[in-house]
C-alpha cells in the first residue's frame, strides 16, 4: 500500500535529501518547499480516504503546521519528531492516531529500555510506532537518531524487529542514505523487513516511480507499505502521481471510490 506523509521543517510542508540534516541545519539539501499548508495535504489525504499515513516535524517550529494537519486529519494521521513521554499524550489529543518516535528512546548510542516501558505504559502499545531508520554500516542496517546523524548498535534485524514487536503497533523505516535522492527504494531493506517483521511496516527512502510502489508490494508479498515523497507530484516531483497511487490503493481495497 501506499502511505501519504507531511514533512515538515520551518513550519512548511517540504522534501529534502535525508542524509544531508544536522541539528544545525546547516547544509541541508531540500528537494521541495510547498506553498501549501500542512492542512491541505492532510484534507487531500482526508478526502481520499488514506489512513496511516505520518507527519514528521524535521527540528523545531513545525508545531503549528502539525496540529493543523492533525486537526484536519483526525485520527488518520501518525506524528512524530520530537515526541517525549512529556508531550506524546498532547499529541495524541491533538487528532493524532499513534505517536512515532525514535531519539528519544535511545540514550548513548543503545535502546533504552526504561523510556521505551515509560513510553508504552503511557500511551499504550495500540498508539505507539517505533522509528527505525537506518544507515549502512559494515554491510548491515544500524537505527540512527538525532536527525539520522548519529549510529547506535541496535541493528535492523529479525530478532530486533520480534523483540520490539511487543512493544508497539507499526515499524517505520527510512533507508536513510538513499532518501529524498529518488534514485529507487533499497530492496535490501525491504526484503530484511518483509522476513522479519512481525508488524505492519511502513518503508521510506528512494522511491522514484510507480513501479517502485509496485515492487516493494510484489517483493514484500504485500506486507510493507511504501512511503514516496520527493519523486511525487505533490512535491514537485516528476516520477510518481499522486493519482497513481489512489489508484493503487483502491485495486487493494483501501480509500474512497
Amino acid at each position: 500500500m501506499f502511505r501519504p506523509c507531511i514533512d515538515l521543517r520551518n513550519g512548511r510542508v517540504t522534501q529534502i535529501v535525508g542524509g544531508t540534516l544536522t541539528d544545525s541545519g546547516d547544509g541541508v539539501k531540500t528537494n521541495f518547499v510547498s506553498e501549501r499548508a500542512a492542512g491541505w495535504f492532510a484534507n487531500l489525504y482526508r478526502q481520499d480516504g488514506l489512513t496511516g499515513g505520518h507527519v514528521i516535524q524535521l527540528g523545531p517550529g513545525n508545531e503549528t503546521a502539525a496540529r493543523e494537519a492533525l486537526a484536519a486529519w483526525p485520527g488518520g494521521l501518525q506524528i512524530g519528531g520530537g515526541i517525549t513521554a512529556d508531550n506524546a499524550m498532547e499529541w495524541l489529543d491533538a487528532g493524532a492516531s499513534q505517536v512515532i518516535v525514535t531519539s528519544w528512546v535511545f540514550r548513548d548510542g543503545s535502546l533504552d529500555w526504561d523510556r521505551l516501558r515509560t513510553l508504552h505504559g503511557l500511551v499504550g502499545r495500540e498508539r505507539l510506532v517505533l522509528d527505525l531508520s537506518c544507515r549502512v554500516r559494515d554491510g548491515e542496517y544500524f537505527v540512527v537518531t538525532d536527525r539520522w546523524q548519529k549510529f547506535t548498535d541496535l541493528r535492523v534485524e529479525r530478532a530486533t524487529l520480534e523483540r520490539l514487536a511487543e512493544w508497539c503497533v507499526e515499524f517505520l523505516v527510512h533507508a536513510v542514505d538513499v532518501e529524498g535522492l529518488c534514485r529507487g527504494i533499497d530492496s535490501e531493506l525491504v526484503k530484511r523487513l518483509a522476513e522479519g517483521s512481525p508488524l505492519p511496516c511502513t518503508y521510506a527512502g528512494g522511491a522514484k516511480s510507480l513501479e517502485d510502489l509496485q515492487e516493494v508490494d510484489r517483493l514484500s508479498r504485500g506486507r510493507i507499505d511504501l512511503t514516496i515523497g520527493s519523486a511525487l507530484d505533490l512535491f514537485g516531483g516528476t516520477g510518481v502521481r499522486y493519482a497513481d497511487c489512489v489508484a493503487f490503493n483502491r485495486e487493494r481495497g483501501q480509500g474512497k471510490p
